[in-house]
């Protein structure tokens, strides 16, 4: 199964009855799911009834959309307009127009653009008479934004799985390197006991301690380990069939915090760069993960 994407589109429509429901909705990431759907005065009593069919079908993302009806034959229905808010909106504008002593130039194009005024609603339209028709179209729609986002879902997966690959790399090379950081510490130590004329300190019981205790200091065997563990998570999840995005999100920051560790222990330049490189890599897997379901 591919991971889903929490970026979509969908729209679906159905007409019973004489009257015709269209749906549009589309989401975007957000780390929990928030449904916004738009729906005709007159209906307002069934957005219970839209918000549990697409709580059913998604767990993450704000998913916002529209719901349009009319009659079946095409005709727009009536035009409502809210007077008492007209009259709220006419006081509202022009005391703070006196106020700021702006000209009042109010006109009916003007009030037609205010958000609520002016609708357009079917006559003789009740809430039982649309719920079958709008289960359908809603149905449809859900159904495309579903398709979408697992579509996009398995272009991210391909883009994770190259990115985790190239994480697996830059650890490969870490451990790599890490095996020779005492050898080289070692070997620097003596070098400048040497150029310092003190070459019998060299097998001095201190020097063997101070050598011992710098291999204590730089042994990232630990956190590699668990690096390990993480990123074999991480694959194990782009295998899941349920919602991973937050479950991803959690090994993104364990990574970082052992990769900084790794980076913090490192006493040589080559696996600095390396860190720097997987800590790069695993930012751009984190970016994407967000926008995981």
């Amino acid at each position: 199964m591919a991971i889903k994407s929490m970026t979509g589109f969908g729209e679906g429509s159905a007409s019973i009855g004489g009257i015709r429901v269209t749906v549009e909705i589309s989401s975007v990431n957000r780390k929990q799911l928030d449904v916004n759907i738009s729906l005709p005065r007159n209906l307002i009593t069934l957005d219970a009834q839209v918000q549990g069919l697409v709580r059913k079908e998604f767990s993450r993302g704000r998913i916002s959309g529209m719901v349009r009806v009319e009659a079946a034959d095409g005709s727009a229905g009536a035009v409502k307009i809210d007077a008492q808010l007209a009259t709220q909106y006419v006081e509202g504008l022009r005391k703070i127009a006196k106020k700021l002593k702006l000209p009042d130039d109010l006109g009916a194009e003007t009030l037609a653009r205010l958000p609520g005024l002016v609708s357009i609603e079917q006559e003789n339209l009740d809430a039982d008479h649309v719920t079958a028709v709008l289960g359908q179209a809603m149905a449809k729609a859900l159904r495309g934004l579903a398709k979408m986002r697992l579509a996009e879902g398995k272009a991210l997966e391909k883009d994770l799985r190259n990115r985790l690959s190239l994480l697996e790399e830059r650890m490969k090379g870490i451990k790599e390197l890490s095996a020779h950081v005492v050898k080289s510490y070692r070997e620097k130590l003596f070098q400048r006991l040497e150029d310092a004329g003190l070459e019998d300190l060299a097998a001095d019981e201190r020097m063997v301690k101070e050598i011992a205790l710098f291999a204590d200091r730089c042994d990232i065997s630990e956190e590699l380990t668990r690096l390990k563990s993480h990123l074999g998570q991480a694959r194990k999840l782009l295998r899941s069939a349920e919602p991973v995005g937050r479950t991803f999100d959690f090994l993104c920051q364990e990574l970082f915090r052992e990769i900084n560790t790794v980076g913090s222990k490192a006493n040589e330049m080559e696996i600095t760069r390396q860190v720097v490189g997987f800590k790069t890599e695993l930012e751009r897997i984190r970016e994407q993960v967000q926008n995981v379901e």
